[in-house]
């Protein structure tokens, strides 16, 4: 959806530095890097206690979101097999594994930037990934076989209950040689090898099990090609179809095993492949669908930071994406207040994507002492950072209703969630089972939710800056694991930049 350019963040980007044409007089404050106008330490916290609300399976004692219960503890048991444990994605109750398997990818290159940065936040952090990494084991662990999805999307969206009093049916479906599924197996290969390097030092024993897991569902990924909305249309469309087809799973896969495991046969297979896998190169949006700007920004840093002249030039695919969202140089719309606009569904994603990938790759930049040209303008890392904490601060509260799109952080946010768990009572409130339609009339008024699903980042404002905080309306109120999982690193940074600390 094309919109017309905001002005304010124009003036944004012209603020920040004086090799953009024309000159204006602006007010600086918030583009001034040493200025925190939000506690991203506090945001970093939440934003990781909202996995404990998405947990599915036997919770553990530790458990901080304390009024989610256990649930799902029969899953896999219609096909004779564990699949208790992992995430429900967003406000159902039903666990779909290609953007679980994005989630886990993101919060493990969160934690692999910037952990160094979180403090006493980076245990949780990595808890985070292990509740989604315990239960991707489960999902692979018969060879070219992958339990893609638990539950019956349809059949539980005519529900309104709370996951620990699903009745609706929990079949178990799966990718193999015969529905292959190369798209959501090169995710969760990207995860698991992801998710090895997390923990390669706190836990180099489970670190092995997670790379030695990610080389076998790569194979399986890349040896039985297909996109697994064929097989699954019934299933997984409209839900998670995978849109942007398989190549880029492909890639990002190989782009993360030749991280972990330093095979050559992976930077060997990136050269080979690359150019027919990556060959959407103006495709510039990044998501749990989407890995083609992922890839490009991953494997320039071997490039710019390890000088691998065989990846030369995805660092020129990554400065296209970063010309794309630069203010004032690209196509890229903004809403008026400010805000990366790429689609009114779940719009935050892309904000938190970009985000994390504008402080990834000024990382990378400064690294290697270099910078980006876009046409005539120089783009700098610093320049980079300060558009990601403009669009971090947006959405934590500095945009024209003066909300924070995080549950739960500062004064305003929002009330009515699209998502069952926190709109109905809790067990420990009503201990009685809530019937699968009873919920609807909670769903459908417009009292406010009794939980408080602390660090959920909710779709978000649509291109005028306008967020109505209707339950019903699931585009701009329903929250995501996916959404958060990039936030996490964005967060870490921010806090760090800002002596939070």
């Amino acid at each position: 959806m094309s919109l017309s350019l905001s002005f304010s963040l124009l003036f944004l980007l012209l603020s920040v530095t004086a090799s953009l044409p024309h000159s204006h007089s602006f007010s600086a404050q918030h583009h001034q890097p040493h200025f925190a106008t939000h506690n991203y330490r506090d945001a970093l916290t939440k934003s990781i206690i909202f996995f404990e609300g998405q947990r599915s399976g036997k919770l553990p004692s530790n458990q901080r979101m304390s009024w989610r219960r256990d649930s799902g503890l029969s899953d896999g048991s219609t096909m004779h097999v564990d699949l208790v444990g992992g995430y429900y994605d967003a406000g159902d109750n039903i666990k779909f594994g290609f953007p679980m398997a994005f989630t886990t990818t993101m919060l493990s290159w969160s934690v692999l930037e910037f952990g160094g940065m979180m403090k006493g936040e980076l245990p949780n952090a990595r808890e985070a990934i292990r509740w989604a990494t315990d239960y991707l084991l489960k999902a692979t662990a018969y060879p070219d076989t992958i339990y893609v999805q638990v539950g019956d999307a349809k059949k539980d969206h005519a529900c309104w209950e709370r996951p620990e009093d699903m009745d609706t049916p929990r079949n178990a479906y799966k990718i193999d040689r015969n529905n292959p599924g190369s798209d959501v197996a090169g995710e969760t290969a990207a995860a698991l090898a992801a998710a090895s390097l997390a923990f390669r030092r706190t836990d180099p024993a489970y670190s092995k099990i997670l790379v030695r897991r990610a080389i076998r569902v790569f194979q399986f990924a890349d040896k039985y090609r297909g996109s697994y909305s064929n097989g699954l249309k019934p299933i997984v469309c409209p839900f998670y179809c995978s849109y942007s087809g398989y190549q880029d799973e492909l890639l990002w896969g190989a782009a993360w095993l030749h991280k972990a495991t330093k095979n050559p046969k992976y930077l060997n297979y990136i050269k080979v492949n690359g150019q027919i896998l990556g060959a959407a190169e103006f495709d510039n949006t990044f998501g749990w669908d989407n890995k083609h700007v992922g890839a490009r920004i991953l494997l320039s840093k071997d490039f710019l930071v390890k000088k691998m002249q065989t990846l030369h030039d995805y660092k020129g695919h990554a400065d296209n994406f970063i010309c794309s969202v630069i203010p004032g140089v690209s196509s890229s719309s903004y809403t008026p207040g400010g805000l990366l606009f790429k689609m009114s569904d779940t719009n935050m994603q892309y904000v938190t994507s970009t985000s994390f990938l504008l402080v990834t790759y000024a990382k990378y930049l400064t690294k290697a002492h270099t910078v980006v040209h876009c046409g005539g303008t120089t783009i700098t890392p610093k320049m980079l950072r300060s558009i990601a904490k403009k669009q971090v601060d947006y959405l934590l509260g500095d945009n024209p209703l003066k909300m924070s799109y995080m549950v739960g952080y500062g004064p305003r946010f929002p009330q009515r969630i699209h998502h069952r768990g926190s709109s109905l009572p809790s067990i420990g409130v009503h201990p009685g089972k809530i019937q699968c339609s009873e919920g609807f009339s909670v769903m459908n008024s417009q009292s406010p939710n009794p939980n408080v699903l602390v660090g959920a980042v909710v779709g978000g404002p649509d291109q005028h800056d306008m967020f109505p905080d209707e339950r019903s309306d699931y585009e701009q109120s329903e929250p995501a694991t996916y959404i958060n999982a990039p936030l996490v690193g964005a967060l870490a940074y921010l806090a760090h930049s800002f002596g939070q600390l």
